[in-house]
């Protein structure tokens, strides 16, 4: 072997070391990962644990933070080097205006997007499955749907009343916006008694979900992908089309 093959060689080595490296760091910075296949580049961002709002969590709590995914998706839809998003959601819920910021930014998104809900999208979880163009849900996750709650002081006066009214009011449409879903069915489900314990609300699981229009499709991660990569393709050839017009 030639010196000069060696250090191409080591030279590719080390480029491959660097974007592994790099790989790495960014699941560790912002629990997201930038895949480059032959078929196209997907950004896969994983949504767990509780959305952290305005109040900062416990250190203990596994949580995603607001401030860290807007602006993410934001350089996502700006990238030319990404053509498609994977959303993995396995969250509890949390902060209901940084949880429905984050669904009205992915669902506002002109990239193909694509979420598959794995173990549960409960609460804010719900709008957050549905704001992509398509949604999977494995068959054993659960999703819980229940209406708007709040932590701390409550003052009791009706402006307080109202205000839940209002903020389930858009959580409500957003939901029936973004699904097949209709309200009355899943307003129903929101305020069902009996069975959550000491609770309000239900709990659905993947074939149910697909069932009543919440979710697309019943799905794992190989399903989610295969999906995704061909409304990429779709997508290409509608540029294509646009440019030879």
């Amino acid at each position: 072997m030639s010196e000069e093959t060696q250090e191409t060689g080591a030279s590719e080595c080390e480029e491959q070391s660097r974007e592994l490296n790099a790989r790495q760091q960014q699941i560790v910075d912002m629990g997201s990962a930038t895949i480059r296949t032959e078929r196209g580049t997907v950004h896969t961002i994983t949504i767990v644990g509780q959305i952290e709002g305005h109040q900062i969590l416990p250190a203990t709590a596994k949580t995603t933070k607001y401030e860290h995914v807007m602006p993410l998706l934001a350089a996502i839809e700006e990238s030319s080097e990404v053509d498609g998003v994977l959303i993995l959601l396995n969250t509890v819920g949390g902060d209901i205006e940084a949880g429905l910021g984050i669904a009205e930014l992915i669902a506002s998104m002109r990239k193909p997007t694509v979420s598959l809900v794995l173990g549960g999208g409960h609460s804010i979880g719900v709008p957050l499955a549905v704001s992509a163009k398509m949604s999977f849900i494995a068959p054993s996750a659960a999703m819980t749907i229940h209406p708007v709650r709040l932590n701390g002081l409550v003052i009791g006066v009706p402006q307080t009343f109202y205000y839940f009214e209002r903020i389930q009011d858009r959580i409500i449409q957003f939901v029936t916006q973004n699904s097949h879903v209709d309200r009355e069915t899943f307003t129903k489900m929101m305020l069902q008694t009996g069975e959550l314990a000491a609770d309000v609300g239900s709990v659905i699981y993947g074939e149910e979900a697909v069932k009543i229009g919440l979710i697309d499709r019943i799905g794992g991660l190989s399903d989610a992908l295969d999906c995704l990569h061909s409304m990429m393709e779709e997508e290409r050839q509608r540029r294509m089309n646009v440019l030879k017009q």
